[in-house]
């Protein structure tokens, strides 16, 4: 039966290990669509390297004729006549993201997992509540997360950055979605075995639900590294605030400027490569947690 299926499949020119004429139509639908797609890419990082004269040609090209790095040395010179230079911002980004990122995946897995495969009372219910949290914007919380940040004594330290943003809901559904399709009896042997908690986790868990966990880290670094809303309302150190924060400062004191416009071409491209770069790397995991997280 299998032989006539894959006959079959061969017959029909759908085989994708193998270039087949009928595949033509597919590639005549899709290879405008990826070209479209791509375009606004490639114009965010053909933009940060073009000289000024061209930043203002009209109409845009998608192209550079003259590629400069004059941008990226009037960003840094910028922030070197401030207080806190834009390395700073950077790096604060960067400790935060991998702080937020780590912690995330961590939390979304022992969470999910616990609500997946533990027995105990008000499981449904905070199953429940997470998905409830799910339709809530963050700015709908605002102003309750501050007062927590308030009073729990993290106002204005790098605390302010990242505790808001460690837990999402959408990632203690993605590996609860995932984990109900792991063996019950997988997890009870491990059990018999004398194995932990935490040694199921991390020997069971972590490397059978690593789609979802791909998933979960690019959903977290999107949160963290664009967000502006800590630093804005919560922290009043300049030295603690994250390129997001001096990336939306930048753009409204120097838009009025012709220098500015390069400058923020240059912002807006060192903001942008990260989440290209990890996405690029984790996407055909995210796809297989895509096709999975619903399915029973």
């Amino acid at each position: 039966m299998k032989k006539t299926n894959r006959t079959r499949i061969r017959q029909s020119g759908m085989n994708p290990k193998h270039f087949d004429r009928s595949q033509l139509k597919f590639y005549a639908v899709l290879i405008p669509v990826g070209i479209l797609m791509a375009l606004p890419i490639l114009f965010i990082i053909v933009n940060a390297f073009k000289p000024t004269d061209e930043l203002f040609a009209y109409p845009p090209r998608f192209y550079v004729k003259n590629p400069t790095l004059d941008n990226f040395r009037l960003l840094l010179s910028v922030s070197s006549g401030t207080t806190v230079p834009a390395v700073r911002y950077l790096f604060n980004s960067v400790i935060v993201s991998a702080a937020v990122v780590f912690t995330t995946v961590f939390i979304s897995t022992a969470a999910g997992f616990a609500l997946s495969k533990k027995k105990f009372r008000g499981r449904g219910l905070l199953f429940d509540i997470n998905k409830t949290a799910l339709m809530f914007v963050s700015v709908a919380v605002s102003i309750p997360r501050y007062f927590i940040i308030v009073y729990g004594g993290i106002f204005d330290t790098i605390w302010a950055n990242i505790l808001p943003l460690v837990v999402i809901p959408t990632g203690v559904f993605l590996v609860k979605q995932f984990a109900d399709q792991l063996p019950d009896a997988l997890i009870e042997a491990a059990v018999i075995d004398g194995a932990s908690d935490f040694k199921i986790l991390r020997k069971i868990v972590f490397p059978l639900i690593k789609p979802t966990l791909a998933t979960v880290t690019i959903l977290s670094f999107q949160s963290v590294w664009n967000n502006i809303e800590t630093s804005s309302l919560y922290i009043n150190n300049e030295s603690l605030k994250t390129f997001a924060f001096y990336m939306s400062t930048l753009t409204s004191v120097t838009s009025g400027s012709i220098a500015g416009q390069g400058i923020s071409a240059a912002a807006t491209l060192i903001m942008f490569m990260p989440n290209l770069i990890l996405f690029i790397i984790l996407q055909s995991r995210v796809m297989n947690t895509m096709a999975h997280s619903g399915i029973k």
